[in-house]
């Protein structure tokens, strides 16, 4: 039926319009939004975590390191770290992979303001698919903005373990608990009903950064809704005027269905930690 565009008129024509190979990249790149998310998420609150303990350590290395991430992170523009993290860590990745692969290679890696190193270095190679190349952005990706975020959570999870109330901690002690199991079965459950609101603000803030995926080189909802929402002339199988605006307003109940999911999961959470606690 979807031969022949020029022959289709009215709900025929936007069945096979919609069902085009790029379209079906569009639905795709949702997909990936949510992975992003999905993956992402949890790397955050560990790096969060293990920044706000790393912050309260009796040992002080550990707690500069921990002082000195959430500082720097926080300090720099998140979009320079989106563009920062990607292009080093692959730098770093290649230049391992030229000492261990090319060792017998001595032209230094870098000559002026090109970074070279041998072909079979490349992460990923020239000659691989491009499934892979897609799949080494996206794990850059995932590392930026766990690095990115992971700083903001651990300065709210840091708040929130102050906040707990101390007096729960010293009837711990009373009661002969060793500090790990006051850490452990009393500090960190509580301290999630007071950081709560925070991480919930930063998940939507980690919401409306997903589109910065393109940015990245990533091929995600934002870059398609505007590749097919440009003005496509009659060379095209689909010819259409500008219709970037029907796709961005998609684009915009697209997130604000995420956003409204994401409510609704963070109330149900904070009436869960908040169970059994007067407000």
């Amino acid at each position: 039926m979807c031969a022949d565009p020029s022959t289709l008129e009215g709900l025929n024509w936007w069945l096979c319009y919609l069902t085009t190979v790029k379209h079906m990249n569009l639905y795709t790149s949702v997909f990936t939004v949510l992975l992003l998310l999905a993956i992402v998420t949890p790397c955050i609150l560990a790096l969060g975590f293990g920044g706000a303990v790393a912050k309260r350590s009796a040992l002080m290395p550990v707690r500069w390191v921990g002082m000195g991430y959430t500082s720097m992170v926080r300090g720099v523009p998140d979009i320079v770290f989106f563009m920062f993290v990607p292009i080093a860590l692959d730098q770093v990745f290649e230049m391992i992979r030229h000492k261990v692969l090319c060792s017998d290679v001595t032209d230094p890696i870098w000559q002026g303001n090109d970074f070279v190193v041998c072909d079979i270095a490349k992460l990923p190679l020239n000659a691989a698919p491009q499934w892979q190349h897609d799949a080494y952005g996206f794990i850059l990706a995932v590392i930026a903005f766990a690095i990115v975020f992971g700083a903001f959570a651990a300065n709210v999870i840091d708040g929130a373990l102050k906040a707990v109330p101390k007096g729960q901690l010293e009837a711990g002690e009373a009661v002969g608990m060793t500090k790990r199991q006051i850490f452990t079965r009393i500090h960190a459950p509580q301290m999630w009903r007071y950081a709560l609101p925070g991480l919930s603000n930063l998940w939507m803030i980690l919401l409306k950064a997903t589109p910065l995926l393109f940015l990245l080189g990533i091929e995600d909802v934002v870059y398609w809704a505007r590749e097919l929402g440009g003005a496509k002339t009659s060379r095209f199988a689909y010819p259409h005027t500008d219709w970037r605006l029907g796709y961005f307003l998609a684009l915009l109940v697209f997130y604000l269905f995420l956003t409204w999911i994401s409510e609704k999961v963070f109330d149900r959470l904070k009436l869960r930690f908040g169970a059994g606690v007067a407000i």
